[in-house]
């Protein structure tokens, strides 16, 4: 099945490198070096998970053709800004980034800030575009995808991480952590795959209960990576969570307990899409694959 999981992610990865093609600014002109930010930063060897994770939603729910497209990459535009702000010196100031220096190094502070707004600004803009997908449903994704990276989402995830820098450790705080920062938006990429094949309510419910567990799963192997994983294998510098004493799922519960609960989340994800039968694979292979992975 790993073989049919790596076969499913690379064809659809392609899908969405196209399409990200099609819906950024080209490079050149005047005033370039903006776009040239962006694309810096988008095309710099991501897995594109979310996208992925949308595309699957969308495809189990019956959803046929390419609206799903737009909502999927712009889940990968809202992500990359996210990463491009994190980087900054006043947040996390890494210097790299998968390899390479992080946007603020290749270019500059106020230009990393305006490449992350304009994709942010971006993502919403394609959602919108005219023949993509009907006004109504357009709408409820982009209230979507406001409401799970705002402020009652991944900013105020944030918010609370930096906040919380040097407190004790504290299980409840973690979950919210967790559950903001980055469970809300990795279940609203699965939220708005099926929103864009008008999937039902019944289908809405079991795919929130699925993205909001393999977000907090994901977010939790995250924390493990950086404690037990090698710069070279991520990309950049690790152990600098615990460094700034940030508050991490292992190091309230312990790198044991981390991994049960991982595990304890994924298998729970995998059980809430019970009635889709063998349609569930891919979702199924997704999820276990956030908690194996190495980077």
């Amino acid at each position: 099945m790993l073989e049919s999981l790596s076969s499913y992610m690379a064809e659809r990865r392609g899908v969405v490198e196209d399409a990200l093609e099609s819906f950024l600014p080209e490079s050149g002109g005047r005033y370039s070096r903006l776009t040239d930010a962006m694309r810096y930063s988008v095309f710099s060897g991501g897995k594109r998970l979310r996208p992925i994770l949308a595309i699957a939603a969308f495809e189990i729910v019956g959803g046929e053709g390419d609206a799903v497209l737009a909502p999927a990459c712009a889940t990968e535009l809202i992500h990359t800004y996210s990463l491009i702000h994190d980087d900054l010196p006043a947040m996390d100031d890494d210097d790299l980034r998968r390899g390479r220096p992080t946007c603020h190094k290749e270019f500059d502070d106020a230009l990393a800030i305006l490449a992350g707004d304009a994709l942010l600004t971006l993502a919403f803009g394609i959602v919108t575009q005219e023949d993509v997908l009907p006004p109504e449903r357009a709408a409820a994704i982009v209230r979507e995808l406001a409401g799970a990276n705002g402020h009652g989402g991944m900013l105020g995830g944030q918010a609370a991480d930096i906040a919380m820098e040097g407190e004790l450790p504290d299980i409840g705080a973690i979950e919210y952590i967790h559950g903001h920062k980055t469970g809300a938006p990795v279940a609203a990429a699965v939220r708005v795959g099926a929103m864009a094949a008008g999937a039902k309510s019944i289908d809405m419910e079991r795919l929130t209960a699925y993205g909001e567990r393999i977000g907090m799963a994901f977010q939790i192997a995250d924390d493990l990576l950086d404690e037990r994983g090698t710069a070279e294998e991520m990309g950049k510098a690790v152990g600098k969570d615990r460094d700034h004493g940030k508050m991490t799922y292992p190091g309230v519960v312990g790198a044991e307990s981390a991994v049960i609960r991982a595990q304890e989340l994924v298998d729970d994800a995998i059980q809430s899409l019970d009635a889709y039968g063998e349609r569930v694979w891919a979702l199924a292979e997704i999820a276990r694959f956030i908690v194996d992975r190495r980077n």
